[in-house]
């Protein structure tokens, strides 16, 4: 065997392999529920009226792509489209990972980091009105549409929680 059909194997096993697909970003690995938010983030969500509000969502993209703040750019690994192009990046486009995680989660998330990833905390950089608009910007990658129910745990065509919504935040 040559030295060049020996590579030629290499490369195909490792492409075949789906080894470098996590050099893009897409090998998340299988589709399991994130930890409960602790104690302090459960009762975290969403201000309603926020749900609907196009000048908030607007807001979130220019945080999410790094115009608002130069020291956030969630793009730089999220991608701009919520594609991944940084290993290990959730892919906010796949709907089944993405309604696994309730807005007081995806707020714990963004606020305290993923541990043992190389996601950060950004507290420290965002106020908790800027991290309400990336989850308003980030859902609406694959949950365009609806909103966290918190009464009923889960995510909701976004004009049901507004018919619902009891505190009117």
């Amino acid at each position: 065997m040559s030295v060049r059909s020996i590579g030629v194997t290499v490369i195909g096993l490792v492409l075949g392999s789906g080894w470098l697909a996590g050099c893009e970003g897409q090998n998340e690995g299988p589709i399991v529920p994130p930890p409960p938010a602790p104690a302090e983030y459960v009762d975290k969500h969403m201000p309603v009226k926020w749900w609907g509000d196009v000048e908030k969502l607007e807001e979130g993209r220019k945080l999410y792509d790094g115009e608002a703040n130069p020291d956030v750019n969630c793009a730089k690994c999220h991608g701009k489209d919520g594609k991944p192009v940084k290993a290990g990046a959730t892919d906010f486009r796949n709907r089944e990972r993405m309604e696994l995680y309730s807005d007081s989660v995806w707020f714990w998330r963004i606020a305290e980091g993923v541990p043992n990833t190389r996601m950060k905390g950004w507290k420290s950089k965002l106020s908790e009105e800027d991290i309400w608009r990336l989850v308003l910007f980030e859902r609406s990658f694959a949950l365009k549409g609806k909103a966290w129910d918190a009464g009923q745990r889960q995510w909701v065509a976004m004009d049901a929680v507004a018919v619902t919504a009891g505190d009117g935040r």
